[in-house]
């Protein structure tokens, strides 16, 4: 079955940088939109970052614009998320989310933004 598979995460300190990604498997990777959302403690999970399925186009959270990049390697079947100038609210397990027919979900991966 499809299976998006996290890896990046990890422990930063403010205004460090950290670069996720999200690798597809037995997914039409190339036709599908991808995105970013993420899930903070007590909170509901918010959309960080969208992109279509050729790269030309982006979308961003206002809360992530200007600091977090997404972008994708269709030849890798892999999505990225460049994300920099961290902050202690940036703290979240981050989900990426394909889009093809029917949405699918990777497990998630834990940033923890701390001094």
């Amino acid at each position: 079955q499809v299976q998006l598979v996290e890896s990046g995460g990890g422990l930063v300190q403010p205004g460090g940088s950290l670069r996720l990604s999200c690798k597809a498997y037995r997914f039409a990777f190339s036709n599908a939109a991808m995105s970013w959302y993420r899930q903070a403690p007590g909170k509901e999970r918010e959309f960080v970052a969208s992109i279509t399925s050729t790269g030309g186009t982006t979308n961003y959270a206002d809360s992530t614009k200007g600091r977090f990049t997404i972008s994708r390697d269709n030849a890798a079947n892999t999505v990225y998320l460049q994300m920099n100038s961290l902050k202690a609210e940036d703290t979240a397990v981050y989900y990426c989310r394909g889009l093809y027919g029917s949405v699918h979900w990777g497990q998630g991966t834990q940033v923890t933004v701390s001094s």
